[in-house]
């Protein structure tokens, strides 16, 4: 764990600091706030895929294929020194496309490995600790990469990705974790479209998972679209676009007090409880982000660092306790396209949205609807785990369910 979480952190680092500057990156060569929006989308689109890249997940070792995926981005992203004019910004849209089709891979590795290697009843809080190791990074690297990016532009903030990406992949390669072999891949003709499709069936057939799920892509909706406003939200408060980095720093903390509390929560109340509180206090805090206040948007960027997490975690912690080992990867990824593919598609209708919509009247009918949902997501009635879902869990499954098999 101590190798693990060491990883998230590096990693997070450079993320967190690439992700800010692409943004600002794009508006600074082109002054589009659409384009620079898009590069969030450019991230995000790829988990269309991950039902189909999770599948990878589950017939090799997922240690070695971590230390894999980090150094192919190591080795990727210093490509980017060249995006110096606005005619070269395709290329960065390139890169950051590659970059979300590596983070799809790399988060369904991940999981599945959690999910295996400890209790059940400890994903909870590891997943908080994974979340506050991760979300950290939020204090000092939007900050860094804004200060960076200002004085020097994004090819070093690049560079410091892909170092970042290289010293992941050597704690990675530090880590002690126990793996089965995977069993051998079917050779015959639709295997990998067969496997695929069972991550999916194994979610659909989950009555414990499938309201948890739904309300975690609803909660990713309107993030997208709350994502897609942050630049708007930076003009009305008469700051140039590098003040995102604040908002996003702020945010940073209350999304390291979410990794803190999760643990203890998980203990006392179900997923669904925390995913419902969650979710309320993104849509006020997402709705309070619409007043022309610095105080406010710093309260609000906070307050959605809290809420937006606990929903996640909630999830995720749901899907990693009914996933049968020799599909964890597989559900993983099915879930994580169902949360973030909504989150996609509302970045890209975003960039529309805060062209032709005051961000005084979006943010706070995004904060009415999110009300909604968190009242729908509290006072429905999730059902049980199944000991087994029919059929199959994958082709070597022997019939195991998404509750049928519990780590130690």
């Amino acid at each position: 764990m101590r190798w693990y979480l060491t990883g998230v952190v590096v990693s997070g680092f450079g993320t967190t600091a690439m992700w800010l500057v692409s943004g600002i990156w794009v508006k600074s060569l082109t002054g589009s706030d659409g384009l620079a929006a898009l590069t969030a989308f450019a991230l995000w689109a790829p988990v269309l895929l991950g039902p189909l890249l999770g599948t990878l997940t589950d017939r090799v070792r997922r240690r070695p294929l971590l230390i894999a995926l980090d150094l192919a981005m190591a080795a990727l992203l210093p490509v980017l020194l060249w995006v110096t004019s606005a005619d070269r910004v395709w290329l960065l849209f390139a890169v950051l496309v590659l970059y979300g089709a590596q983070g799809a891979v790399h988060d369904a590795a991940e999981q599945a490995l959690l999910s295996t290697g400890f209790g059940k009843e400890r994903l909870g809080s590891v997943n908080g600790w994974r979340m506050t190791a991760n979300e950290s990074m939020k204090l000092i690297a939007p900050l860094a990469a804004a200060g960076l990016f200002a004085r020097y532009g994004g090819g070093p903030v690049a560079l410091l990705d892909a170092a970042s990406f290289a010293l992941a992949a050597g704690a990675f390669a530090a880590m002690r974790v126990r793996e089965e072999p995977p069993a051998p891949a079917p050779r015959e003709r639709g295997a990998w479209r067969r496997e695929t499709a069972e991550g999916v069936r194994l979610l659909a057939a989950s009555p414990a998972l499938r309201p948890l799920v739904a309300a975690g892509a609803f909660t990713m909706l309107l993030a997208g679209v709350n994502g897609a406003a942050v630049y708007a939200v930076v003009d009305g408060l008469g700051r140039p676009a590098a003040y995102a980095g604040v908002l996003y720093a702020v945010q940073g903390a209350g999304s390291v007090l979410a990794g803190l509390t999760t643990g203890p929560l998980l203990r006392r109340v179900p997923e669904r409880l925390l995913a419902a509180a969650g979710l309320a206090l993104f849509a006020a805090a997402a709705g309070a982000r619409a007043l022309p206040y610095e105080a406010a948007a710093l309260a609000a960027s906070a307050v959605i660092g809290l809420g937006m997490p606990w929903v996640l975690v909630a999830v995720m912690t749901a899907v990693q306790r009914e996933a049968p080992a020799e599909a964890a990867g597989r559900l993983a990824a099915t879930a994580n396209t169902a949360l973030f593919v909504p989150n996609a598609l509302a970045l890209a209708l975003g960039a529309v949205l805060v062209t032709a919509v005051d961000v005084r009247l979006l943010l706070p009918a995004l904060a009415v609807a999110g009300l909604a949902g968190a009242l729908r997501t509290a006072t429905d009635r999730v059902g049980p785990s199944r000991g087994a879902c029919p059929g199959r869990a994958g082709e070597h499954g022997k019939g195991r369910g998404l509750g049928g098999r519990r780590a130690g």
